[in-house]
């Protein structure tokens, strides 16, 4: 039996040897990289924090001490030392572990979060509580991995600076190589030094004593300072953390367990707020993550172990996106492309290959993003903001009241929308579709398939006066399913029979309302499938088309308050359509991972699901099949 296998809970952690946890750290890492091989996952992050994660559970003490994970997708280490290594090989699988940190899962899991740069302001109301109560207690954030680029990240740093006497300590996790880290006797006795509270108690009485000398006293102080402070700044990059009153430890070599675990014993000795900074490389110890230059296996899919490489896989939604942003960059001038910490992953690297003065990563600061990217629409750009769709989420103001309210001609692509599976609840892009129903002017559209992806970008950046959306889900799209008809601006995918039953199916649902139009077609029910194309605002063929039907059905992949179905029943309220109307979409709730389809199959978003309860429906109203004479005539 390994190392790994007997520790249930981080005190196990404390009476290990150094060579022990030397073992350790090498079967964590072998862990990893097999656990993570046959299905994926955030890899390289976790490679990187497997020291610094051993030197948090040595020196403090979980679940006593409250342990903040941003982002929570760096916190795999922390599940296996935390008594859930036997069970990591049901990670990101439905019923397993979940890829962040869970709170059904364990008490050392406080948040479940997966949005970065939230850790810091969690932390701050956390040491309030415990110092408003009394009870002495440490909260300490781990915030890396991008997170400090959030502005969210520096209020919360501002406020933290302000509680002297709460114990809260901060490990910025750095691991994009902004500092070398800075090693010898002489930066190990200045962080002893800094976090000892008999320096802040001497520099007072230097000051007070030195300001009471008339005349010359407050320039010596102020040069003795400035020497003091312009060799710190030249020692460690620690200026910006003090200006705000934050005492800095470090850089610290964040794969010397030793050297971290020193560092923070200081700081949690200090009782205040303090920032501990930690060196680390992603895909650290694992030579194909060390090698790859595009994000050290940030999140890989499926891989070979002995390798690296990836395993063969198809072309997904963001190809189609990726590609014809490059084509749409050569056409005009004035398209630019903007993320936030996304580049890969949303597919712009290929723009960014092509038009690199044109490209723009504000790292994870995604209200920024958007309203730099009015400012871009101002200047006479075109921009495309593409990000995950959860993301979005954290913007929507900047949506509102920066892009709309402007009429800037902003066209943002949302990648990962409606149900990814695997990632778990705060990833599945569920609320988009009914959080921008509310944007005056903003126009949604939902492409069925690759073809429609290249289409819509296309008529989306045409408009220059209103914000417009492309949503595209994760995953294979399906084959391209051509239309029959156009009605409007809606593509007609199928028509059988008699104005039976309406089928309106938005975006990656097409495919599978089209199927539910044939099973409905095969039981003698008159059925019209049609794809909005555009989805907001409701297109005005949709009313006529539902006034001449019996039902209208609604399928997609949006949470049902608020969304396509909801708004199309409101129009045609308004309208005074009173045809019957059944809406499918995602029930409002935090989804638990799991493959897509188990899960679009569990809340009943499938064909089979949709098409049976159709029939149900229309039998109880008193609605006969059609007989094959009947059929044949209305054929």
């Amino acid at each position: 039996m390994g190392l790994l296998q007997q520790v249930s809970s981080p005190a196990d952690l404390r009476d290990l040897t150094d060579d022990q946890l030397d073992t350790l750290a090498s079967e964590i890492r072998d862990e990893l990289v097999r656990t993570c091989a046959p299905r994926g996952g955030h890899l390289g992050p976790n490679l990187g924090v497997v020291e610094l994660t051993l030197a948090i559970h040595r020196v403090f003490d979980s679940p006593r001490d409250r342990v903040v994970w941003d982002t929570g997708h760096q916190a795999y280490v922390h599940k296996m030392l935390t008594g859930r290594a036997g069970r990591f090989d049901t990670l990101r699988t439905e019923g397993g572990l979940s890829g962040y940190p869970s709170r059904s899962e364990s008490d050392h899991d406080l948040v479940e979060n997966s949005h970065a740069s939230t850790s810091l302001s969690y932390a701050d109301g956390l040491a309030k509580a415990f110092a408003i109560r009394g009870d002495d207690r440490h909260v300490v954030a781990v915030i890396g991995d991008g997170a400090l680029t959030g502005g969210m990240a520096w209020e919360a740093l501002n406020n933290i600076a302000v509680g002297k006497d709460r114990k809260l300590v901060m490990v910025v996790n750095d691991n994009g190589r902004s500092y070398q880290p800075t090693v010898g006797g002489l930066a190990s006795h200045l962080a002893t030094l800094r976090t000892n509270p008999r320096y802040e108690e001497m520099l007072d009485l230097v000051k007070k004593r030195l300001n009471k000398v008339k005349g010359v006293g407050p320039a010596v102080y102020d040069a003795l300072h400035a020497m003091k402070k312009g060799m710190k700044d030249a020692l460690a990059p620690q200026g910006m953390f003090e200006d705000l009153g934050l005492k800095y430890v470090g850089p610290i070599d964040g794969h010397d367990r030793t050297a971290v675990e020193q560092a923070l014993v200081q700081a949690r000795r200090f009782g205040g707020p303090v920032i501990v900074h930690v060196i680390t490389h992603k895909g650290f110890g694992y030579n194909p993550a060390e090698r790859n230059e595009t994000d050290q296996f940030h999140q890989i899919g499926a891989f070979d172990v002995e390798t690296g490489e990836a395993r063969p896989a198809g072309r997904v939604w963001t190809d189609y996106f990726s590609e014809e942003m490059v084509a749409l960059g050569r056409e005009r001038q004035d398209i630019v492309g903007v993320t936030a910490a996304m580049l890969y992953p949303v597919g712009l690297d290929r723009f960014a290959a092509a038009y690199p003065d044109r490209t723009f990563d504000v790292g994870i600061a995604e209200q920024h993003a958007v309203t730099s990217a009015a400012g871009l629409a101002m200047g006479g750009m075109h921009p495309v903001v593409a990000i995950y769709a959860t993301f979005l989420n954290r913007a929507f103001d900047q949506v509102l009241m920066d892009v709309a309210l402007h009429r800037c001609g902003v066209t943002f692509v949302l990648d990962r929308s409606g149900v990814t599976g695997t990632d778990g609840a705060s990833h599945n892009g569920m609320w988009d579709l009914s959080i921008l129903q509310v944007v005056p002017g903003l126009r949604i559209a939902a492409p069925r398939d690759g073809a429609r992806v290249r289409e819509l970008l296309r008529e989306a950046v045409a408009v220059g006066d209103a914000p417009t959306v492309v949503r595209l889900p994760k995953g294979a799209p399906p084959d391209d399913i051509p239309a029959t008809d156009r009605a409007g601006g809606c593509d007609v995918l199928l028509r059988r029979g008699a104005k039976d039953v309406l089928v309106v199916a938005v975006g990656s649902m097409a495919a599978v309302g089209v199927d539910v139009g044939d099973r409905l077609a095969a039981q003698g029910i008159g059925v019209t499938v049609v794809d909005p194309r555009w989805v907001k605002p409701v297109d005005p063929a949709l009313v006529g088309l539902a006034r001449d039907h019996r039902l209208v059905v609604t399928i997609e992949d949006n949470g049902v308050v608020g969304g396509v179905g909801a708004t199309l029943l409101q129009v045609l309220s308004t309208e005074g359509v009173t045809t019957p109307f059944s809406l499918h979409g995602i029930p409002q709730e935090f989804l638990q991972h799991a493959e897509r389809q188990a899960i679009l199959d569990r809340i009943g978003l499938n064909a089979q699901t949709i098409a049976r309860g159709v029939v149900e429906r229309l039998a109880a109203e008193g609605h006969e099949p059609l007989t094959i004479t009947e059929r044949a005539t209305s054929d």
